[in-house]
Parts: structure tokens; C-alpha cells; sequence
């Protein structure tokens, strides 16, 4: 078996609250095709599988189901935009792992480095796309920007899955997207991009001194990352920022977030972007734990209210024209 170096939870009780996360296999739908690194399914990789579902890209056409069976899947995937309507789903995410090492500083076929963007173990294109009870990993290490997972599709939904990686984890590219009771690990700019997502009682776990978000959300777009019940964690002597602006309109919001110490007491950083103090959106609303110190925020970070905070829904957020709201389904 191939040796994986993938960044697992340290503490038991994380590692518990992960297992308890996972979607239970009861409640998933029967499998169109079965995935099963030792040949015993219908396919041997998650690729091979996601190739050979049908072209069904209407939202009233039922998923096609793919269970990956327990196992580590070295291998890159890509998603495209006419294959978007599959549900991808393991038995729990512990023992079920996709992972692959590509980063950044990488040469391509030219010699000139590959860039960030070519370098996810996961690319997502398709629409209407959800994920369950897996891990994501890119296992690279803190060589520079390495994804785990990129999403350019619109309406796509993680549930009790685990990313994990170094710099750039997660780029949301572009959509909606929706995780729930997902761990997601980090250093620098581990959760990015310019989508549209909730975050719902997901851990967060910081590796490094860092950053947690980079949101660019575009100028006009009404919501960025939005993260609500969720639990940011990491080791004692870590300390992160919740956020920075990577580009000058980023919008991010933490809603009853429980904070350790490994928050900074300032919370935000402005990556040397003065004028981006008056065009961002970042905010808090009832942070607990000892990261959570609004008297001691940045000067142009928001406390919410109760009002605004309760204006802030998975329907609110999502659900845009055609009335999204995955916390429903």
C-alpha cells in the first residue's frame, strides 16, 4: 500500500467529534456504482467512476450515487461542468481518503512552476454536486499553495467530509457552496476564493501561525463565507487571523463561533491594504472561548446585532435565484 501523509486530528476527543459528524451510511441513498480500491466494485478509482456517470445536469433529474468504499485513493479528480448532478458519498470519512501532492512551486510540461490553481486533488466543475463522509487531502506539506479541493460549480454541498492540507486547502472559486460538520485543516489561506458559502458546525483546525480565510468575494455580491456553530481549534502555541482581505471586497462573517486561544486578539488582518478597511465586510456575532475578544478587534471589523445576525440564514445566504437551501435537504 502506498504511504499517505495526510494531517489527521490529534486529540481524541477532536477525532470522536469527527466520527460522531459523519453522515450515518443509513440514511445515504443506494449506490448507482460502487467504488473499491481492491477491485471487489464495480470500479477501482473515484475518476473511473465519476467519468461513467450519465450527463444529467437538470436540477429534476435524480443524482447519480457513487459509494467509495474504505480505502486510500491516490489520484486527481476532475469534475466536469455535464457530470455535475452526482452524489460522491464513503462510509466515513476516518478510513476513506483522496488524496494527491501537487503544489505550486511545481514545474509544468513548459519548466515554469504550475501555479495554485493547477494544483487541487479535487476540481469540481459540475453543478449540483455533493460530497459525504470523505476525506479530501492534498499531502504536499508546507512547500507553498497546495489544494486539496477547487469548486467553480454552483450549488455544491460537503457533508461530514475532512480537508486537509497547508496553504490553500479549499478554493471557492466560484458559486454556492455548503459544508456541514466538516473539519477542514490549515496554515495560510486555507479556506479562499471568491464563492458564496456556509459553513455549518464545522471545526476548524489551525496548524500554523496563519490565516484562516482570503475571501475575494466580488464587489456587489451580497455574502461571502459564512460561518455559523462552528469550532476553531489548534495547538497552544498557534496563532491565526480569522481572515484577510485577498481581494479588496472580501466578505466574511463568524456566527456563535466557539474560539480558542489561537485566535489573535485583533481577529483580522489587512494584508497592507489600508483602503480595504472601507470596502470589506468582517464580522462577528456571539464568538465564545477565549479567542473571542471583540474589544480588542481591528477598528474596522463589525460586532452584528441580533437582528442582522438573524438575517443571516442558509436560505438567506444561498439561496439566490432559484431559492437554494442544502440546510433543508
Amino acid at each position: 500500500m502506498l504511504s499517505v501523509r495526510v494531517w489527521r486530528p490529534t486529540t481524541p476527543a477532536l477525532l470522536a467529534a469527527m466520527v460522531a459528524a459523519a453522515w450515518p451510511a443509513a440514511a445515504l441513498p443506494n449506490a448507482d456504482a460502487v467504488v473499491a480500491a481492491d477491485g471487489s466494485g464495480d470500479f477501482a478509482s473515484v475518476q473511473e467512476a465519476i467519468s461513467k456517470a450519465p450527463m444529467r445536469t437538470g436540477r429534476g433529474d435524480p443524482r447519480w450515487v457513487i459509494l467509495v468504499k474504505p480505502g486510500t485513493y491516490r489520484e486527481r479528480i476532475h469534475v466536469q461542468r455535464e457530470r455535475g448532478n452526482v452524489l460522491v458519498m464513503g462510509e466515513d470519512s476516518i478510513t476513506t481518503t483522496i488524496v494527491f501532492g501537487l503544489h505550486a512551486n511545481l514545474p509544468g510540461e513548459d519548466g515554469k512552476p504550475i501555479g495554485t490553481f493547477r494544483t487541487p486533488t479535487v476540481w469540481i466543475d459540475g453543478d449540483g454536486m455533493e460530497w459525504r463522509n470523505l476525506t479530501i487531502a492534498n499531502d504536499a506539506g508546507p512547500v507553498g499553495q497546495a489544494l486539496a479541493v477547487r469548486v467553480d460549480g454552483d450549488r455544491v454541498s460537503f457533508r461530514g467530509c475532512r480537508f486537509l492540507g497547508w496553504q490553500d486547502t479549499i478554493l471557492l472559486n466560484r458559486g454556492r457552496q455548503y459544508f456541514a460538520d466538516c473539519l477542514i485543516e490549515g496554515h495560510v489561506d486555507f479556506i479562499f476564493g471568491g464563492g458564496t458559502a456556509w459553513f455549518d458546525r464545522c471545526t476548524i483546525r489551525c496548524l500554523k501561525d496563519g490565516y484562516i480565510t482570503a475571501a475575494s468575494t466580488p464587489d456587489g455580491t451580497p455574502h461571502g463565507f459564512v460561518f455559523a456553530d462552528c469550532t476553531i481549534t489548534g495547538d497552544d502555541d498557534v496563532k491565526a487571523y480569522l481572515g484577510r482581505p485577498w481581494r479588496d471586497f472580501a466578505r466574511t462573517v463568524f456566527l456563535r463561533t466557539e474560539m480558542a486561544a489561537v485566535i489573535r486578539p485583533e481577529g483580522w488582518h489587512d494584508w497592507d491594504k489600508p483602503q480595504a478597511h472601507h470596502t470589506t465586510l468582517y464580522a462577528e456575532h456571539r464568538s465564545t472561548g477565549a479567542g473571542a475578544r471583540p474589544e480588542s478587534r481591528v477598528s474596522w471589523a463589525r460586532q452584528l446585532g441580533h437582528d442582522e445576525a438573524m438575517a443571516l440564514t442558509p436560505a438567506a445566504v444561498l439561496g439566490g435565484a432559484d431559492g437554494w437551501n442544502p440546510a433543508a435537504e
